[in-house]
């Protein structure tokens, strides 16, 4: 962990268990989809702003922090209780397709001191990287995170670092030949990642496979026996000497909270979540055919069941930070 300053903006994003309990809602491109899914015409900004207020007002009294985009969510930031902490994320929503290697891009008119003057206690980039591209892509990229770091230290501010796999031989992250070599993506990518020459201060991963192989949760093709689940749970754990948090990667928040719980077994000393769409995501369609206050009572009912539920799982599973 970085400086004494970024130890006291760490203190502001864990709970009084010292666990990263943090809600996300940076999703731009993805929460425009969910919404034009529930109407004729496409996701205004209006909409996308107003729907991140309401999450924010409803569920983060029951968060140590949340994550927001400086596009739309800064009357969310506003908004969010006083307990709660603030990460803002730094990086262009998605990537261009029709370039190999899935290259990372920074908004434009936004730097990491502009970020701090938001009140963010931390910045959050998202990077998708596969260990096993082409070592041009992935030292352009390696060099990206560097300036990043840097921007981080200079302003001693927290810098998360979200890596999200995937193999640019195989597209589809849902199959079962991609959890094959999943654990190895997730793995070899932390240990990199973890390095000092990056300054980062807590990495946001995906959990080392995925759950619908696991022998007992599979729905129908099983990858893994649970032994080697677990095996792969420490595995993830010794490649770090980083506080890491995991994200929900959109999975339900049942499953999720039986994936935190086999964790814990397995020997995994996490820090705790960074949990978007498992949380809010069936919030969207009150919110489009109901209206507002449909959506409060969904949120403040469902949604923060939800945040609770994940709550008590993460006090019996989750590693304190150790600043």
């Amino acid at each position: 962990m970085g400086t004494k300053g970024k130890q006291a903006y760490i203190e502001q994003l864990t709970d009084e268990n010292k666990i990263i309990s943090a809600l996300a809602i940076d999703q731009r491109g993805a929460l425009k989809k969910m919404i034009a899914k529930h109407q004729a015409t496409p996701a205004t900004d209006g909409q996308i702003e107003n729907f991140k207020k309401i999450v924010s007002e409803e569920l983060t009294p029951y968060a140590s922090a949340i994550l927001l985009d400086p596009e739309y969510g800064l009357p969310a930031a506003q908004a969010r209780a006083e307990s709660a902490g603030l990460l803002l994320a730094y990086e262009k929503t998605g990537y261009d397709a029709s370039t190999p290697g899935r290259l990372p891009d920074l908004l434009a008119d936004w730097s990491v001191k502009r970020l701090k003057e938001q009140g963010a206690d931390a910045c959050k980039f998202l990077l998708y990287y596969d260990v096993d591209e082409a070592t041009e892509i992935n030292q352009r990229k390696q060099a990206f995170i560097e300036r990043i770091g840097s921007e981080c230290e200079a302003e001693e501010l927290p810098f998360f670092l979200e890596l999200v796999s995937y193999d640019a031989e195989n597209a589809d992250s849902a199959s079962s030949a991609y959890a094959k070599v999943k654990p190895h993506k997730v793995i070899e990518m932390m240990k990199e990642f973890s390095r000092e020459r990056y300054h980062v201060d807590v990495l946001k991963v995906e959990v080392p496979v995925n759950m619908n192989y696991v022998e007992g949760y599979a729905t129908d093709e099983v990858v893994y026996t649970q032994a080697e689940a677990a095996a792969y749970f420490k595995e993830q754990t010794e490649a770090t000497s980083l506080p890491f948090i995991f994200l929900s990667a959109g999975v339900s928040a049942e499953l999720f909270q039986e994936t935190l719980r086999f964790a814990k077994a397995a020997g995994s000393t996490f820090n705790g979540v960074l949990c978007g769409r498992a949380t809010w995501a069936n919030g969207v369609e009150p919110f489009i055919v109901e209206g507002e206050v449909a959506a409060r009572k969904w949120l403040n009912q469902t949604g923060r069941e939800n945040i609770e539920a994940l709550n008590t799982v993460l006090k019996e599973t989750a590693t304190p930070v150790s600043l």
